[in-house]
C-alpha cells in the first residue's frame, strides 16, 4: 500500500466543496487513514512548501494556504500518489481534463483547490509534516476486496 498527503485547500473550503472532493477520492476507491480540519499557520506553510522559497510566488503561496482553514487528509492504496494525482488533474485547472477536480471545480492555477503529494519521498515528508504517527489508523474496509487485488 502507498500513502499521499491530500489538503483540501481554503478556496474549495470556503467554496463549500469538502464534501464533493473527499467523495472523489472515496469514489475511487482511496481509503482515508487520516484527515483533520484546521488552520495552517505560517510556520507549518514554509516548512511544507520550503522547496518554493525564493521563488516569486512564495509569499503569496503562504498567504494563501493560511488564509482560512484546510483539510488535511492521508490516502491509501495501490499506487495512491499517482490516483490521487489524476483524480485531482493538472496543477493549471485550464490543462486538467473534464472530470478531474481541478477540471471540473478550478478556474485558476492560485486557486487550485486541492494539493496532492508528487512523489513517495514528497508523501513521506509531507504526512510527517502535518500528523503524528498514531493519527494514523490502520484498517480495511468490507469493500477492500472489491477494489484492491
Amino acid at each position: 500500500m502507498e500513502r499521499t498527503l491530500i489538503i483540501v485547500k481554503p478556496d474549495a473550503v470556503q467554496r463549500g466543496l469538502i464534501g464533493e472532493i473527499v467523495a472523489r477520492f472515496e469514489r475511487r476507491g482511496l481509503r482515508i487513514v487520516g484527515m483533520k480540519f484546521m488552520q495552517i499557520d505560517r510556520q507549518l506553510a514554509s516548512r511544507h512548501y520550503a522547496e518554493h522559497e525564493g521563488k516569486g510566488f512564495y509569499e503569496s503561496l503562504l498567504a494563501y494556504i493560511t488564509s482560512a482553514p484546510s483539510v488535511v487528509m492521508v490516502l491509501e492504496a495501490p499506487n495512491a500518489i499517482e490516483l490521487a494525482r489524476r483524480t485531482i488533474g493538472a496543477t493549471k485547472p485550464i490543462d486538467s481534463p473534464p472530470g478531474s477536480i481541478r477540471g471540473d471545480l478550478g478556474v485558476e492555477v492560485g486557486r487550485n483547490l486541492v494539493h496532492g503529494s508528487d512523489s513517495a519521498e514528497s508523501a513521506a515528508r509531507e504526512i510527517d509534516l502535518f500528523f503524528a504517527p498514531e493519527e494514523l489508523v490502520n484498517w480495511s474496509r468490507d469493500v477492500d476486496r472489491w477494489v484492491f487485488e
